[in-house]
């Protein structure tokens, strides 16, 4: 085994294949990566989809929230560039099951900003359903979330998203702290972690920070060298050559 960080495929690997796809999902079991993340909102009709964004607009022909959308209407809802709809949960914990991939199963706030009712619930449960509460870890950048996931799945770990806009209202050292203690792990967005390697370092057990999102060759094989536990990326087909070379190097 190698002390490098473990890499995980940002949305599926959102600059190779279309983000939060199946198609994306099923290319990256090619890839020797450790994990995949993507992200969940919760329809008003109580359907799981995954899609990064609140709004359609920006992945889908369609505009509007995705809260919106009413029982089995995302099925008509097509991903940009592709001829797929939104999956659901249940269809990418499905696929995932019988693989050794650790899902970040990240929950997201609606378009005002605030959290889904009951999501973390009902993602738990989807998750529980398929038996991989111990190969899954609920992520969100919000603490309330976690608390919530913490509440009603204490069993399955938890991971909180940091950047420079979400450590704002609190100031960053007061952010870490807080989220620690909601927190089984950190992952820091990579230019915040790197102005701030000292003090993040110092606050974070290195088994417990990640970072996101290095795409570059350059600089994933700077955080590749990195204490860390995790790396997330969008071209995690890159991370695993440089994974590759360094340990070949190393050898």
């Amino acid at each position: 085994m190698t002390n490098h960080p473990f890499i995980v495929g940002h949305r599926g690997a959102r600059n190779l294949w279309a983000e939060n796809s199946m198609s994306g999902f099923r290319n990256l079991l090619d890839l020797s990566v450790d994990a995949v993340e993507f992200d969940v909102h919760l329809s008003s009709s109580g359907e799981l989809l995954i899609i990064h964004d609140a709004t359609l607009d920006r992945t889908t022909e369609r505009s509007g929230r995705v809260a919106d959308l009413g029982a089995g209407e995302y099925r008509s809802v097509i991903l940009k560039d592709t001829n797929e709809c939104i999956p659901t949960l249940d269809e990418v914990l499905a696929l995932y099951a019988s693989t050794d991939l650790i899902l970040h199963v990240e929950l997201k706030t609606d378009a005002d900003g605030r959290p889904y009712e009951g999501l973390e619930a009902r993602a738990a449960a989807e998750i529980d359903r398929f038996g991989l509460a111990k190969r899954s870890i609920l992520t969100s950048f919000n603490a309330d979330v976690l608390k919530t996931i913490r509440d009603v799945a204490p069993h399955i770990p938890r991971l909180s998203s940091l950047n420079h806009k979400s450590v704002e209202a609190k100031g960053l050292t007061k952010s870490v702290e807080d989220m620690l203690a909601v927190s089984d792990i950190l992952a820091i967005e990579k230019s915040m972690l790197r102005e701030e390697w000292d003090l993040l370092s110092a606050l974070v057990p290195a088994d417990r920070l990640g970072v996101w999102v290095p795409n570059e060759e350059e600089d994933i094989a700077f955080w590749m060298q990195q204490p860390i536990k995790q790396l997330t990326t969008d071209r995690p087909d890159i991370a695993v050559q440089v994974r590759e070379r360094l340990m070949n190097a190393a050898a």
